[in-house]
């Protein structure tokens, strides 16, 4: 069990304890221990008991809750008030807006157990007399319900990776003499997956033995016969299309595709008769290979042939790490540690970018703060040259538009990522104003995760996406490409079309620990869908070229 899933137990206890009525000042101090369990600079495994126990925030007692939840895979007092608690409350728990107080009316006051029934209550208007609650929260809550219903049984694509990649490799190695590939969404890299999908030529009697050994897991055949679903508990559903060694192949590029995909290449196309390979049906029909992630729409055929697929960016093609946080706002470990883990990772460059004044949730930077940091950084560079560590912040965006600082101190940043962060709840009009007067700003270097969404808990602000883009091509403002899995934003769909008006993306993993950097691989999976290239990607620029950039950056904001 790892950091992030201790901390969710404590999370989910505090709630708990909210929603039941228990002793406020116990739930307050195990909500403070879930956030600084996400926070520790090591994982609470390798700790020993002096250690865990010295931790703000966490001390003796929550320690040894700690320990026991460690060895137990258990937490007596949450399994207590789980048990207590109807399903359907637990689920009022991932609706957005919807606190523990505001559960705890609903259910104790309305008699309300399910979702459906919430739901429900929301239609019939019964919210808007609750004390607390209201019209426009009532319709927040209403289409917060039908947000969660359509991504029921999603996951992200980073959280299934390792679950899919596990089960592939155990069924090679136990069918040694059977072909098994993955296919489906999770195979064209898309952001999230409903199923981990795999076409094989074992047979359903077989599959069902290697996984009904699990306790809870049902195996059910679907409606057209030719695939079965298998539900492991606490794990993504397993779907399994069945075919011969002959059709392994057809079934497997079928699959993968999109049905527009697949209905614009039978439109002038044909599967050969048992071909053994992929690249065999694209040789049959005198095509270039498509690759998987570009099995998308219609059009990715004729791109195909036009070469605009070749030259995708790559893992291997970040050069430096752009926007990250250390412990000066909200991140796990100093700039120094954030410097030298990016060093010897092999990257140039470091991009500190920690949250401005208005962010004080997070710990943003007062100007005085700001000035002691650039003095850090200027040692450091001393220290770590020919590394080199870049002076940031991402500026939060005021509801106005304007930027965190004033020109004195913004003028004293290498450059300044603009982000929106508080006030999500946006008119099309008013987000667009918002934004593109931030974009408008000469200091804006880089537009930061544009529309704030969070994949499968948050819908974005709505945006004119091609407006937006031809206001950063006019004002020569970069588009983040943020790679944290949860965000992914901007959507890879608008890549191409930034490309074409010649905006430079930039994949950053938003990193508020060394750990962080890792999330850049997922900014490159969505980013290779889009069809980015090294050249079209800020993050991939070297030293000497990102130098080059700010040159022409700090011109454009008149430092020079």
């Amino acid at each position: 069990m790892n950091n992030y899933e201790i901390a969710d137990h404590f999370s989910l206890l505090s709630k708990l304890m909210d929603i039941h009525g228990e002793n406020s000042f116990k739930s307050k101090s195990y909500s403070t221990a879930a956030f600084n369990i996400e926070r520790l600079p090591a994982e609470v495994a390798t700790m020993d008991d002096t250690i865990l126990f010295s931790q703000r925030g966490i001390g003796e007692s929550t320690g040894k809750k700690i320990r026991e939840l460690l060895a137990t895979g258990k937490l007596p007092q949450l399994d207590s008030l789980v048990a207590e608690t109807p399903p359907g409350i637990l689920q009022m728990l991932d609706i957005k807006g919807l606190g523990p107080k505001k559960i705890a009316v609903i259910w104790k006051e309305m008699g309300l157990e399910s979702l459906g029934e919430l739901e429900y209550a929301c239609n019939e208007n019964r919210l808007v007399a609750l004390k607390g609650f209201g019209a426009k929260t009532q319709e927040s809550i209403l289409q917060s319900i039908v947000y969660f219903n359509q991504n029921l049984g999603f996951h992200l694509w980073a959280e299934v990776e390792a679950f899919a990649n596990s089960v592939l490799q155990q069924l090679k190695k136990q069918h040694p003499d059977n072909l098994f590939e993955i296919t489906g969404d999770f195979r064209r890299q898309s952001e999230t997956v409903e199923f981990v999908e795999i076409v094989t030529d074992l047979d359903k009697k077989s599959i069902a033995g290697d996984f009904t050994t699990f306790p809870g897991t049902v195996v059910e055949e679907e409606q057209a016969g030719d695939s079965i679903l298998v539900r492991i508990p606490n794990q993504p559903r397993l779907r399994f299309y069945l075919t011969d060694a002959d059709s392994f192949y057809n079934v497997l590029f079928s699959t993968t595709a999109t049905n527009e995909f697949m209905s614009s290449f039978l439109d002038g196309y044909s599967l050969p008769d048992a071909p053994e390979s992929e690249e065999e049906i694209f040789d049959a029909n005198d095509l270039e290979y498509i690759s998987p992630i570009h099995r998308e729409h219609s059009g990715s055929v004729e791109r195909s042939i036009q070469g605009l697929h070749k030259d995708i960016i790559k893992p291997s093609d970040i050069k430096g790490i752009i926007h990250s946080h250390s412990t000066w706002s909200d991140g796990v470990h100093t700039i120094e540690q954030m410097a030298k883990a990016a060093r010897d990772q092999g990257l140039e460059y470091l991009v500190i970018s920690d949250h401005s004044q208005s962010a004080f949730y997070a710990g943003g930077l007062k100007p005085e703060q700001v000035a002691a940091q650039h003095q850090e950084v200027n040692a450091l560079n001393d220290k770590l040259a020919p590394f080199k560590i870049f002076k940031s912040i991402e500026s939060d965006i005021l509801s106005d538009g304007s930027l965190d600082y004033n020109p004195q101190v913004l003028n004293t940043f290498d450059l300044v990522i603009g982000s929106v962060h508080s006030n999500l709840k946006m008119s099309l009009e008013k987000a667009m104003d918002r934004v593109l007067t931030a974009v408008r700003n000469p200091y804006t270097a880089i537009l930061g995760h544009p529309t704030g969404r969070l994949l499968l808990s948050r819908k974005g602000y709505p945006l004119d996406h091609k407006v937006l883009i031809d206001a950063c091509a006019e004002h020569s403002v970069v588009i983040e490409i943020n790679a944290h899995p949860r965000r992914l934003d901007i959507d890879w769909r608008w890549v191409e079309y930034a490309i074409e008006k010649g905006v430079l993306l930039s994949i950053n993993p938003d990193a508020h620990s060394i750990d962080g950097f890792k999330d850049t691989y997922y900014g490159v999976m969505v980013a290779q869908k889009g069809g980015l290239t090294a050249s079209n990607n800020l993050s991939s620029f070297t030293l000497a070229q990102f130098e080059e950039f700010l040159v022409k950056y700090r011109a454009k904001r008149g430092a020079i």
